[in-house]
């Protein structure tokens, strides 16, 4: 414990986190849910405007809100991708090669913690913002927001 609350608390809630990503992925593998949390973001983060990137990362813990915006370049987003394929392509070069992972598994189980930690209005904004292709990850992973 760091003996600042703030820190305390960002640190145990992106643990809470990571541990649900852990369980959907079915992992024990945390460096792999970490590259994967941040590959998903990053490429949904760079295919929403910027304002909505914004509202969505005000959601996140405060460290991963901090990885979310490590290397952002709000005036070259929304980045052009429509296709599912090149959203997946561009998580896949984000994420350890492993046979038993594509790139759509991870997308949907790191969105499936998004469904369950981000407030419904915010979820239902970003994937409202998106290509119909891309909406269809989320699919399969209901809304059941925590909200934290």
């Amino acid at each position: 414990m760091s003996g600042l609350d703030v820190f305390d608390t960002t640190v145990q809630k992106s643990h809470d986190w990571m541990n649900e990503l852990m369980q959907e992925l079915q992992t024990d593998n945390k460096h792999f849910a970490y590259t994967a949390f941040r590959s998903v973001v990053h490429a949904l983060r760079d295919r929403l405007y910027p304002e909505e990137c914004v509202h969505l990362g005000a959601q996140l813990p405060m460290l991963l809100r901090g990885m979310y915006y490590e290397g952002w370049r709000p005036s070259e987003t929304p980045s052009g991708e429509r296709r599912a394929e090149e959203f997946l392509g561009k998580v896949a070069d984000g994420i350890p090669r492993r046979p038993d992972y594509d790139a759509e598994r991870v997308v949907r189980a790191v969105f499936t913690v998004l469904n369950d930690r981000i407030s419904e209005g915010e979820i239902e904004d970003v994937v409202g913002s998106l290509p119909e292709e891309l909406r269809e990850f989320w699919i399969g992973a209901p809304v059941a927001s925590t909200g934290g």
